[in-house]
């Protein structure tokens, strides 16, 4: 008897990992596969103008030469260079703002394949743009990469975030950093002078940002809608059970799809929240700030600061000038394999602490590096240690607040708030990314190396704000998340009345009360 139950119980827990194991590989697939065309682009446009700007620029200054009979003016030269690479941040924030118009007709899924259009016809302009002799469609093309980028990194996190499970949603959710990372690899890796860096070659390393693209449009198709969009907005709960049963790998999906009936009960045909309203709403305002916070934290943290002392940072240890490049690898590789890590521990760990640990961590390894750079001539050991806090703040940064912030956008906010927070967060997230390239030249210029202590403080104040402030979401459902911030934002969300007035009724075996007349108060109130 006792071996049978063993064998009973064996049976089960071998047939319980196997459904783990089914699902989680359909859902890696979905996350790959959205990924791969998506955040892995915006990584690899981050970093594929470095290799070849002096060629890039060489190219600007034979065509307004063979245009105008004489070579353009340096400033007119730092000026349209300038344009190509900030035209990115414009796209962006212009892709950002059309995300919610776009998701709502197409849902997230097709959004994704549609972008890829943009992508591809990107990558025609730039690739093209030295043969045709017009410096004008590599700008153009930077521009539409942005818009792609804006609505890539606004719709991929709601889609995982809306396929995953609460157990393993962060998890999926750091993918988008992990691609990110091995974009931004792959483009110095791509740019060496070996591969694709050279004068006659450049043009390629645009064109290259079509084959994510094209994998992403013939494989997407074959993989479900959110379940969540077809529940919500598509009302098709059939549909809804579907996709689940796909990603998840096994016919049972009551309890995924009886979480989300709870959700919809209580936001019954209650519209997409616009803006403003989410901005104006008291039951998210401290989601709200929490999301503005941390996207302009992500920005403004000074990762682009490391960036450009890199190279002299190298040059200063001795690293000959023809090395360089290929020692850069190695900070696209510590920004992949720390990405990884997160992704394996955040479901141990939870949000906060990669979040909080890593700001600190940043801010430690800046106020270090400031020291090391202000006596780097003191001895010849000193700018070694400054290769160690660059590796060191970027696997910092890698490790937790490079990914999360696109988790919790999609974890604080109800189905029908989501869009609109993914515009807030976005906005911010591009208007900083332009701010940073903007006024950095100019913080640098005028503070040289003392500027790392404007991105400890900005660091260490974003660590602290989210040790008193942000909640652990690691495990929870949307609506326990809105009812962890109603005690700081003096609100309680509607679900939480909703449950609180089924458990009483449940208690005192009254009747409960019908769901559209509590929607009808919820809506005199004023409650979104």
């Amino acid at each position: 008897m006792k071996l049978s139950e063993k064998d009973s119980a064996h049976s089960k827990e071998s047939d319980l990992v196997k459904e783990k194991l089914d699902w989680s590989c359909l859902l890696l697939v979905a996350s790959f596969v959205g990924a791969f065309g998506s955040s892995f682009l915006y990584g690899y446009n981050l970093s594929v103008v470095n290799a070849p700007t002096p060629y890039i620029k060489a190219f600007y200054n034979e065509s307004w030469e063979r245009r105008h009979g004489h070579p353009i003016d340096p400033d007119t030269l730092t000026l349209l260079w300038s344009v190509t690479v900030s035209i990115f941040a414009i796209g962006g924030l212009v892709g950002t703002l059309m995300v919610k118009l776009i998701g709502k007709v197409l849902g997230r899924k097709y959004t994704l394949l549609v972008n890829n259009g943009f992508a591809i016809s990107a990558a025609l302009l730039m690739a093209c743009s030295l043969q045709a002799g017009a410096f004008e469609m590599l700008i153009v093309g930077r521009f539409i990469m942005g818009v792609d980028g804006g609505i890539s990194l606004s719709v991929l996190p709601m889609y995982l975030n809306e396929i995953s499970p609460k157990e393993i949603r962060g998890a999926l959710g750091q993918v988008t950093a992990i691609f990110i990372c091995i974009g931004v690899f792959t483009g110095q890796l791509l740019g060496l002078p070996e591969l694709l860096g050279k004068e006659s070659t450049w043009p390629y390393l645009f064109g290259v940002i079509a084959v994510p693209a094209l994998v992403q449009l013939v494989s997407l198709p074959f993989l479900p809608e959110s379940p969540r969009f077809l529940l919500f907005e598509k009302h098709d709960q059939a549909g809804a059970e579907k996709a689940f049963q796909t990603f998840l790998g096994k016919e049972d999906v009551s309890r995924e799809v009886e979480e989300v009936l709870a959700e919809s009960r209580v936001q019954r045909n209650i519209q997409l929240v616009s803006v403003l309203e989410l901005l104006r709403s008291p039951f998210v305002r401290w989601q709200v700030i929490t999301v503005i916070v941390t996207m302009a934290c992500y920005q403004l943290c000074g990762l682009n600061a490391i960036w450009f002392y890199t190279n002299s940072i190298f040059g200063k240890a001795g690293i000959s000038p023809e090395k360089i490049p290929y020692i850069t690898l190695s900070t696209g590789g510590i920004e992949t394999l720390a990405a990884i890590f997160s992704g394996l521990v955040i479901e141990r760990l939870g949000r906060r602490p990669l979040l909080i640990g890593g700001f600190g961590l940043m801010a430690l390894f800046f106020g270090i590096i400031t020291i090391t750079l202000t006596f780097q001539d003191h001895a010849p050991w000193i700018p070694y240690l400054s290769i160690v806090c660059i590796l060191a703040i970027i696997a910092s940064f890698c490790s937790g607040p490079g990914g999360i912030p696109f988790i919790l956008t999609g974890e604080f906010f109800q189905q029908s708030q989501r869009p609109a927070a993914f515009i807030i967060a976005g906005t911010i997230n591009w208007l900083s990314n332009f701010a940073v390239g903007l006024l950095f030249p100019f913080i640098q210029k005028s503070l040289d190396t003392y500027c790392f202590l404007v991105f400890a403080t900005i660091c260490l104040t974003g660590a602290v704000y989210f040790y008193f402030v942000l909640p652990e979401t690691k495990n929870r459902t949307f609506a326990e998340i809105s009812q962890a911030f109603a005690k700081r934002n003096k609100a309680i969300p509607p679900e939480e009345n909703t449950n609180s007035a089924a458990s009483d009724a449940k208690v005192t075996r009254r009747p409960e009360p019908d769901p559209a007349s509590t929607l009808d108060n919820y809506t005199k109130n004023g409650i979104v």
